[in-house]
């Protein structure tokens, strides 16, 4: 079943060439420094009519790594394989939210295989990501499945990014084309409490490509497949939706390092229909009786503010200043703010209620598949095989 999103879902921040390398190889080598003896699953998105050369690219640069540790790629041909296998155990109606496309989407994947595989726990990395701090796995893995303190189970946990120059704050600039639109700034406030709070403290924040998460979270709880981007920090939405905690760990992080190919207007557009879709779907969840409520104040100053309705209103003023103060981009950001008006409201409005109905089938379906011999054979190939690096 195919969605008719209009390119919000399958809209990236960047994507890599065929013919280029990418950040790929680089992130591998950080994990090799690291003497990681975990398996490494990639999960390769690209589009059909390329995906089958996406798919031995993606083999051909992890194989000089796969004597260090084992790797295995799950492509699109292993995908369409677990959804013939999903139709096959009545879960049809599944299977646009496990898939790899959209950022959702592709996460859900990799809860599906961590749990075919037995796996305990699932750490997420992006392939932009640097990991720079001994014993990185040690502290990823800290304090998860383990009870706090006061009894609370840890099974969600967020690290953080640190950028080239050492630093974790966000680098939005605090300019007047801004003014409405102070993400940077309150994100800075509430990661400074945090940092200077215990190792481990209940988070208002999590980041996708620095996140570990216990299997007794994700055979439960999935990620929405239908959210533009931030499906990180939509999943702490879930999970608190469901009675679930998230945690900050202050003591683990790893070096974000993108490129610099996508255009701001572009992110910024796909930023409204995220906060437009989280705000509705906020609201269409109080209608549910099986979900505690969240109200947006209880996660000031960060990201509390976006929940509220005012975020369409400050989106649009924010695009039309952004026209003036970034000219550069300012086809971009008029597209933005036609985004503001009607786009984003419309398309929240007409998926928001759709992750209610996937995340209900979802513990069955894990369940269900988990015990399912063919479902574990499908997910156990893929293997890269490896060659010495001297011959790459």
């Amino acid at each position: 079943m195919a969605s008719d999103d209009g390119g919000v879902v399958g809209t990236y921040d960047h994507v890599t060439p065929l013919t280029h390398n990418g950040e790929l190889p680089r992130c591998l080598s950080s994990l090799k420094a690291q003497g990681l003896g975990t398996p490494v699953i990639i999960l390769v998105s690209a589009p059909k009519e390329v995906a089958e050369q996406a798919s031995a690219k993606i083999h051909r640069l992890a194989a000089p790594f796969a004597a260090d540790f084992p790797i295995q790629v799950i492509d699109a041909q292993t995908t369409s394989q677990l959804q013939g296998r999903m139709r096959e155990l009545g879960f049809t109606q599944m299977l646009e939210g496990v898939t790899l496309r959209g950022y959702g989407a592709i996460r859900n994947v990799g809860l599906l295989v961590a749990a075919l595989r037995g796996f305990t726990e699932l750490v997420f990395i992006d392939d932009d990501e640097i990991v720079t701090t001994p014993g990185f796995l040690d502290d990823a893995l800290y304090g998860l499945g383990k009870l706090s303190p006061k009894g609370v189970p840890i099974l969600v946990k967020s690290g953080y990014f640190t950028a080239e120059h050492g630093g974790w704050k966000s680098s939005q600039k605090k300019s007047w084309y801004n003014r409405f639109w102070t993400q940077g700034e309150l994100f800075n406030k509430w990661m400074s409490k945090a940092m200077s709070s215990a190792r481990l403290s209940l988070s208002n924040v999590l980041n996708g490509g620095c996140m570990a998460i216990h299997r007794e979270a994700f055979k439960r709880i999935a990620f929405d497949a239908w959210i533009s981007r931030g499906e990180d920090l939509d999943y702490l939405l879930n999970v608190l939706m469901y009675g679930g905690r998230v945690w900050f760990d202050n003591s683990w992080s790893l070096r974000h390092a993108p490129p610099t190919v996508r255009t701001e207007g572009q992110r910024f557009r796909q930023d409204i229909f995220r906060w437009a879709y989280e705000h509705r779907k906020l609201e269409f969840s109080r209608s549910q009786i099986d979900l505690l409520q969240i109200q947006p104040h209880a996660l000031d100053p960060y990201p509390g503010s976006f929940l509220e309705r005012s975020v369409n209103t400050r989106a649009f003023a924010t695009a039309l200043l952004r026209t003036l103060g970034r000219p550069r981009d300012r086809q971009g950001y008029l597209k933005a703010a036609i985004a503001a008006t009607r786009e984003a409201q419309d398309y929240a409005v007409a998926n928001c209620s759709r992750y209610f109905d996937f995340q209900r089938c979802w513990p069955k379906m894990m369940a269900d598949l988990e015990t399912d011999p063919l479902s574990e054979q499908i997910v156990r190939a893929g293997m890269v095989e490896a060659i010495d690096p001297e011959d790459y």
